[in-house]
């Protein structure tokens, strides 16, 4: 979809509203621009589902008709381009300079994740391993990671397909992988599983990774009540 950025019609219709002194209609706004008025009225109307215009009914100092106006939504351009990548990048390599501790903070922030987004599940209700697996696949499959799990009741090995953060894990994977793995882990502690995440082998074959499975030390499994 075309957006203010990427139309130079529509940027060059917000650079005027956003220089005038006071909300515009669709016939001033095309005077300034020195199109024809259905031209602004399609560009102003994309502009308002975008979130960077807002339309509103002006009411006539004396007799007429009240009109529409057209004035930019207060606030930060939201249209622009992401630098996410070049954030993540910038966190991992100050995580990276901080040494040996790099990597168990990696960690510990995975397993608070997982956590997290697996959800807490029913009170009293401990999973079988195949459903704590089958909840583990598909927090997988929301995160991006494409998994298929192996054939075996439970499954011992998953294998991801994707990863979300491909160009960061070739980067960072002393930190981005044993992160991936204690987000598993997180996940299955806080389901209450009976199994849990035992290893995770980046680049094992041409194109996945490997997650490994097995049974949960007893005092993990029952951590809670």
């Amino acid at each position: 979809m075309a957006t203010a950025r990427t139309s130079p019609r529509r940027g060059e219709i917000l650079a005027v509203l956003r220089a005038a002194d006071a909300p515009l209609g669709v016939t001033e706004t095309a005077e300034r621009v020195g199109v024809h008025p259905n031209t602004v009225r399609f560009h102003l109307d994309a502009l308002v589902e975008e979130g960077a215009v807002e339309r509103r009914t002006q009411q006539p100092s004396g007799r007429g008709r009240p009109r529409t106006v057209y004035e930019p939504r207060p606030g930060m351009d939201r249209g622009g381009t992401r630098g996410y990548q070049l954030l993540a990048r910038m966190l991992l390599g100050r995580l990276a300079a901080t040494g040996s501790e790099a990597r168990s903070a990696a960690m510990e922030t995975g397993r608070a994740w997982g956590r997290f987004l697996v959800g807490q599940p029913e009170p009293y209700r401990r999973p079988t391993p195949e459903d704590a697996a089958a909840r583990l696949v598909r927090l997988l499959d929301e995160l991006g990671f494409a998994p298929d799990a192996e054939d075996g009741t439970p499954p011992t090995r998953i294998r991801l397909r994707h990863c979300p953060f491909l160009e960061l894990a070739e980067e960072h994977g002393q930190l981005v992988c044993p992160l991936h793995l204690a987000l598993m882990q997180g996940a299955l502690a806080e389901l209450r599983a009976p199994l849990t995440a035992t290893g995770l082998e980046p680049f094992a074959e041409p194109d996945a990774c490997l997650a490994h499975l097995a049974p949960a030390p007893r005092q993990t499994a029952e951590r809670h009540p």
